[in-house]
């Protein structure tokens, strides 16, 4: 009898199990349930139907690559192979690839991040941005081949010839077209103002414009401070950018007649607003002045007659004004005339008229009041009303101020 450790009978199911070509290579369809994400990034779930469950694991290096999220509920189709985890003793499948059950890849993974985004508010109209009306700078995001780019300037030109472009080119399709579109946006709104971006392309398979349903372009649309208009497709093809951006023009043509106005059209509206405006000012003054001719046409003559008595009554205040002017004026003169007479009679002039003399030191100019302040030899200046003395002391008397008899 041969007796086997609990490990040896693990590992011989195990091996029976890996060599089997069914289950090397196994594809099982049923409902997700138990769905765990682990912070490892490893994914564990069971799949089951109506009989049996099957516990599966899907490791990160593998559930990164898918283009949807699995949840409870979801039917799925899982590729793989069957083995057996050794520690806990079970079989399960190791899951290699998902499909949907019913459903497109790609429907799924649009549906999955429109209802995503739209629970986020990104499709909300109180978040769009208005479109000018008269842009003069328009940023262009497409590929510089293709019907698209060729639709749109010619319409463009066409409605308003001399209106600026830039073109930032892109892929518009494949693995790195998204990365392309969104850093465009980035740039145009970092480095290149424009007035509003448009972003086209023309109309392919829904692999062909998975570019525009990427979850970067839709957030970088969505960030963007410019407006932004996308036609993409035919006018039958949403993307998710349609939802984000400000406005969804059918086509790269409709989107050129949507950007900018005819610029015929406005020139002719202006000059219609102008000639309007005209009329409707000079009817205004003519208005104004048969108003002017009636009110004035109801003066009464009562009113006349106050006018009259207040243009009287003026003429009288002005004479009476200027009486009391020409009165204050002269007693202002007499005041002076009397205030010159007092000052003549006071000045030193007058004094030396009436005989008087004014003597001073010649070397500091100070007047002489006492006898103490000269002595012999110092040389004087002696003023009288009509000159001038100088003379040299010689003889020095003291007395009591009195002329000498």
């Amino acid at each position: 009898m041969t007796v086997l450790s609990v490990n040896e009978v693990t590992k011989h199911i195990k091996q029976i199990l890996v060599s089997d070509p069914i289950l090397n290579k196994i594809h099982v369809k049923g409902e997700v349930s138990n769905y765990v994400k682990h912070t490892s990034g490893h994914m564990y779930f069971t799949l089951k139907d109506k009989k049996s469950r099957l516990t599966c694991v899907m490791f990160s290096n593998r559930n990164r690559l898918l283009d949807f999220q699995i949840e409870n509920g979801m039917k799925i189709i899982a590729s793989g192979y069957i083995s057996v985890y050794e520690r806990g003793g079970a079989y399960q499948l190791y899951v290699n690839d998902i499909q949907p059950d019913g459903i497109g890849t790609l429907h799924l993974a649009f549906e999955q991040l429109k209802e995503k985004l739209e629970k986020e508010g990104l499709f909300s109209d109180k978040v769009k941005k208005p479109i000018p009306v008269f842009p003069q700078t328009i940023g262009l995001i497409t590929s510089k081949k293709g019907a698209a780019i060729r639709d749109f300037l010619t319409v463009v030109k066409r409605r308003f010839p001399n209106i600026n472009i830039i073109l930032m080119p892109v892929l518009v399709q494949g693995p790195y077209a998204s990365e392309q579109i969104a850093n465009a946006i980035n740039i145009f709104n970092e480095y290149v103002r424009t007035d509003v971006i448009v972003i086209t392309r023309g109309g392919g398979s829904i692999e062909e414009l998975w570019a525009f349903n990427e979850e970067i372009v839709a957030r970088s649309i969505f960030k963007s401070e410019i407006p932004i208009i996308t036609a993409i497709g035919h006018e039958r093809d949403f993307t998710i950018s349609d939802f984000v951006a400000d406005f969804r023009a059918p086509t790269p043509s409709a989107a050129g007649e949507l950007v900018v106005p005819v610029k015929r059209e406005i020139y002719l509206k202006i000059k219609a607003l102008k000639r309007r405006s005209e009329l409707q000012v000079q009817k205004q003054i003519t208005v104004n002045k048969n108003n002017l001719s009636y009110l004035s046409s109801k003066i009464t003559t009562t009113m006349k007659d106050k006018v009259s008595q207040k243009q009287q009554e003026v003429d009288y205040r002005t004479q009476n004004l200027y009486k009391d002017f020409r009165i204050l004026i002269e007693r202002r003169k007499n005041r002076f005339i009397n205030a010159v007479g007092k000052l003549n009679v006071l000045s030193p002039l007058k004094i030396l008229e009436r005989g008087y003399s004014i003597t001073r030191k010649q070397y500091d100019k100070k007047t002489i009041k006492e006898i103490s302040e000269i002595k012999n030899g110092d040389i004087i200046e002696t003023f009288l009303h009509n000159g001038q003395i100088i003379s040299k002391v010689q003889v020095i008397k003291k007395g009591d101020g009195y002329p000498c008899q």
